[in-house]
């Protein structure tokens, strides 16, 4: 019998090409071009409304300029005259600094206690949570400080109800020491957001930690300074970073409190009322804009420390 070999070919590794491969590559191209294009107002105002004046107004930090004049180079000289020759820029530093060290602290603790009552169960939770939401929504508004102004003035509501008890009050708003008091007090009376934040927090500790705590025998305070407080403590962090930041660009409440002046003899001059003070009343534009540069820097540094800081003290679900 004959053999017959039979030469079988090997398959080839070559792969033929997708049909379609180039079609799509052309309709992703095409794609990315629309999104490009529906994207470019977006960049247009980056860079136009966000970017061009940051730069511009660094440039103008280091210049003398006073919106009517050209701008003209001195330097690091509106820094230096900052802290050596101006004692309001001083003044205004410290007032806000008193503010934020003492009213944020009030608001966060207001906030979180009465975040701890509603976290109860209540009935009709929701209109609570919108009530109380309202002095956030309101509190930074020219209304409501005109009214502040009103409700603490030398015949206001605060010393109508004093007078029915006997007591002669000041006039809070006009008093250098008392008007700060008042800001501060309506500062924590805006605690609606932090409120809100904290609640939201307290609905995701589970309820079986408080259960085997009182199994165990702690009491409220206990549960509150071993489950609640370790367990909340990325919340109050994630508050504190925000109301430190917002209450260093605080404006309104001084504007319409002092009536613009930072008055009485500058307890209410915050940072930014001074800084507005300086570049559309004195059109000291330049030593405006190094102003708002020593404050991105302030609010950056207290940022930065912050963060470093929270690694001691806030505690997360992957901490080992």
């Amino acid at each position: 019998m004959t053999e017959v070999s039979v030469a079988v070919k090997p398959p080839s590794t070559a792969t033929k090409p997708r049909r379609g491969g180039h079609r799509s590559t052309k309709r992703s191209r095409r794609e990315a071009r629309a999104a490009y294009l529906f994207l470019a107002p977006w960049f247009v105002g980056l860079l136009v409304i966000t970017i061009g004046p940051i730069f511009a107004s660094l440039y103008l930090s280091f210049t003398d300029y006073s919106l009517l004049e050209e701008a003209e180079w001195v330097g690091w000289d509106n820094y230096v005259t900052m802290f050596t020759e101006d004692p309001r820029f001083l003044s205004s530093l410290q007032v806000t600094t008193i503010y934020v060290v003492v009213s944020v602290p009030l608001q966060l603790a207001f906030a979180l206690a009465l975040a701890l009552v509603l976290d109860r169960g209540l009935r009709g939770l929701p209109l609570y949570r919108s009530i109380f939401y309202l002095p956030s929504l309101l509190g930074g508004s020219v209304a409501i400080a005109i009214l502040w102004r009103k409700v603490f003035g030398a015949e206001g509501l605060v010393n109508s109800v004093l007078a029915v008890v006997g007591i002669q009050g000041p006039g809070w708003v006009g008093h250098p020491d008392y008007a700060l008091s008042t800001l501060i007090l309506l500062h924590v009376w805006t605690f609606g957001a932090p409120m809100i934040i904290f609640l939201a927090g307290l609905r995701q500790i589970p309820r079986s930690y408080y259960e085997a705590a009182a199994v165990d025998g702690a009491g409220p305070w206990r549960q509150f300074r071993s489950i609640t407080v370790p367990l909340l403590t990325p919340i109050i962090f994630f508050n504190l970073v925000l109301e430190i930041i917002k209450s260093f660009q605080s404006f309104t409440q001084s504007f319409i409190v002092s009536s613009g002046s930072g008055g009485p003899a500058d307890s209410t001059l915050f940072y930014t009322l001074y800084l507005y003070l300086k570049g559309f009343k004195s059109y000291d534009m330049g030593y405006a804009a190094a102003m708002a540069w020593v404050l991105l820097v302030i609010i950056a540094g207290l940022t930065a420390v912050n963060f470093l800081a929270s690694k001691y003290w806030v505690f997360y679900g992957d901490t080992k």
